[in-house]
């Protein structure tokens, strides 16, 4: 079978998907693998909502609250598969799912029933493991959560979800019971897994040079409190801004906007060379100065600050 792509044997499976979804939906049964914090909080929104939550870790003892709070705990993975049509694992990382996959009785209790994948991976994680599972007769959703467990089953929270689009309809109302805020990207499994790469990439790039401007406003005797206040006021119009640039680049036409690219060059050099006379960390300021320098050698210094991707292609 192709990966990812609707064919007869997709549609068997999501006939018997749907029919596991109708029951799950029905009966309100669910069973979710790992049990760390966001696998304890996804089994406690379903508990608080009246289902019937099989819970499997492997590690026993974290699921002894779930329990008291009416849980039933399987005795292996294999047990919590074959409990309900719809499974949710949220496990540590792919190597621990691929684990599962390969414990005792797997194989042969995923026939037939819905995994969602929660689990943080790669998209070639993901479209691995569509494959394995639409191997052993199951249907397949990936999704990547976006959000703390603490902020988990609001009207707002961001999950990624990805997958055929059959089945991600006949689950989505299930899936709400974890996060208002569900965003489908389409059939492509790892669809899920590359945005939520993207998007990090975006937090952590801005989280690198947050800390280096604490650095600057403790080197000039600020407030670091007061600067994240600033940083956060600053915020929604970054956004705004972020928003721009991407239409920007999905349009192709990278004549100036809103920013030029030349005041970044400048601005990078300027940020780097304080970083320098003031004798603080310089390595990100160095790599961001170094970027817009290539591209103004380039010649992109006349075009909005988005064409910076022609270089990064």
């Amino acid at each position: 079978m192709t990966v990812g792509k609707w064919n007869s044997y997709d549609a068997g499976l999501f006939t018997t998907c749907k029919l596991c979804i109708g029951i799950a939906m029905s009966n309100k049964e669910i069973s979710v693998l790992g049990l760390g914090s966001m696998g304890v909080t996804i089994a406690q929104l379903y508990l608080d909502q009246g289902y019937k939550v099989t819970v499997w870790n492997r590690t026993a003892h974290k699921a002894d609250a779930l329990v008291a709070m009416g849980a039933v705990l399987a005795a292996s993975a294999a047990e919590a598969v074959r409990a309900a049509g719809v499974v949710l694992m949220c496990v540590y990382d792919y190597r621990a799912a691929d684990a599962i996959f390969a414990a005792d009785g797997v194989a042969a209790a995923m026939d037939g029933r819905l995994l969602v994948q929660l689990t943080t991976g790669s998209p070639g994680d993901a479209l691995a493991a569509e494959a394995w599972v639409h191997r052993h007769g199951a249907a397949y959703l990936e999704g990547a959560i976006q959000a703390a467990p603490d902020q988990m089953g609001r009207p707002d929270t961001p999950i990624l979800m990805s997958g055929n689009a059959a089945v991600f309809r006949e689950t989505e109302p299930l899936l709400k019971v974890l996060a208002g805020g569900l965003v489908y990207l389409g059939a492509k499994a790892s669809a899920a897994a590359a945005m939520d790469f993207a998007t990090l990439s975006t937090i952590y790039g801005t989280l690198l040079g947050f800390m280096h401007g604490a650095r600057i406003a403790e080197h000039e005797g600020f407030d670091v409190a007061e600067y994240g206040r600033i940083v956060a006021g600053i915020m929604p119009t970054f956004a705004g801004f972020l928003q721009h640039e991407g239409s920007v680049i999905q349009s192709g036409d990278f004549t100036i906007s809103q920013s030029p690219m030349r005041i970044s060059v400048e601005a990078t050099q300027r940020i780097l060379q304080a970083a320098q006379e003031a004798n603080i960390n310089t390595e990100f300021p160095a790599f961001a100065a170094g970027l817009f320098k290539r591209a103004d050698a380039a010649g992109l210094g006349g075009e909005e600050i988005a064409a910076l991707i022609k270089l990064l292609r």
